[in-house]
């Protein structure tokens, strides 16, 4: 079943503006517009006033804050209190590192050593070379030196591990010397020292 839908238009000579919005008629369910707590350098506590909606003035008091206890601390217990930490810091000693370990005596004694050895190819040492893996101090001072030589060719191959374990051996403290050759991993450049690529004019 069909159904005419009948459209009426009218014709108007003007049409009444809506009515705008005014301030007044707003309604603000926060009852405070703005408020700032200061705490001030007596430690006392402050009062801050704010505007509610209708514009009146109304004290809040603001929290109360706990003080610093260095706030009461005067300049000269200030000062006594920072030199007790410097008497602290220049009283304690540093430790001293084993004999054995790196950075002890014998430790040094043998990387001395190894520094007066030169590789006779190359006008450096064999230790800033970088031909020395390892030192290795046990308890009853023996010293283990891992090493390497800039090819598995080189004519000195043969002598110079026993030359090494010679000189390391003959370092005052040293019990026992033993020197490991090892071709893994393979020597190269980049382990040379700064000073020995100084040395060779490589920096």
């Amino acid at each position: 079943m069909n159904e005419e839908r009948k459209i009426l238009v009218e014709e108007v000579d003007s049409v009444e503006k809506p009515k705008l919005a005014k301030v007044e008629d707003a309604v603000d369910d926060t009852p405070f517009v703005s408020s700032e707590v200061e705490r001030p350098d007596d430690g006392e506590q402050s009062v801050s006033t704010a505007l509610d909606t209708n514009g009146t003035a109304e004290e809040k008091p603001a929290p109360v804050m706990a003080p610093s206890p260095y706030e009461a601390e005067s300049d000269a217990a200030k000062l006594n209190r920072k030199k007790d930490y410097l008497e602290g810091f220049l009283a304690q000693k540093p430790t001293e590192a084993a004999a054995g370990e790196a950075g002890g005596d014998l430790y040094e004694a043998v990387v001395d050593t190894l520094k007066s050895i030169y590789d006779p190819e190359i006008p450096v040492n064999i230790y800033d070379l970088g031909l020395i893996y390892g030192v290795e101090i046990t308890p009853d001072n023996h010293a283990i030196v891992t090493m390497t030589l800039t090819t598995p060719h080189c004519p000195v191959a043969e002598s110079m591990p026993g030359e090494i374990e010679l000189q390391v051996g003959s370092v005052p403290g040293v019990g026992h010397a033993e020197v490991n050759l090892v071709w893994d991993p393979p020597w190269d450049p980049q382990k040379m020292s700064d000073e020995a690529k100084l040395e060779l004019g490589m920096l």
